[in-house]
């Protein structure tokens, strides 16, 4: 059974960072990516960000360059997000999601391309 656990979030000021988890179990960490995703009212998730576990290639959504860092640790089969600079309209629930590397390259920012979820981790900025 594939299992996809988030931690890290929490509440922070603008500005601050955070760093989110994902616990990965049930499936072959190295032949899938991680992306982390986040709610776009009216429109489907937002990819954030996205790593392809084999060879660490990185997906990032404009909005997010520079500030946000994927990495994953595949002894460990956990996923990471970095976010720094931190904005209050970035106040939501993030998600990690498993994918077929192969699958997800081909647009590595939409959900459609993810197999399994995670409940999410809700990040609160305060401004």
């Amino acid at each position: 059974e594939v299992q996809l656990v988030e931690s890290g979030g929490g509440l922070v000021q603008a500005g601050g960072s955070l760093r989110l988890s994902c616990a990965a179990s049930g499936f072959t960490f190295d032949d899938y990516a991680i992306g982390w995703f986040r709610p776009a009212p009216g429109k489907e998730r937002e990819g954030v960000s996205c790593i392809n576990n084999s060879d660490g290639s990185t997906y990032y959504a404009d909005s997010v360059k520079g500030r946000f860092t994927d990495a994953s640790d595949n002894a460990k089969n956990w996923g990471y997000l970095q976010m720094n600079s931190l904005k209050p309209e970035e106040s939501e629930i993030y998600c990690c999601a498993s994918g077929r590397r192969g699958t997800v390259v081909a647009s590595p920012g939409r959900e459609y391309f993810y197999y399994d979820w995670g409940q999410g981790t809700q990040v609160t900025v305060s401004s």
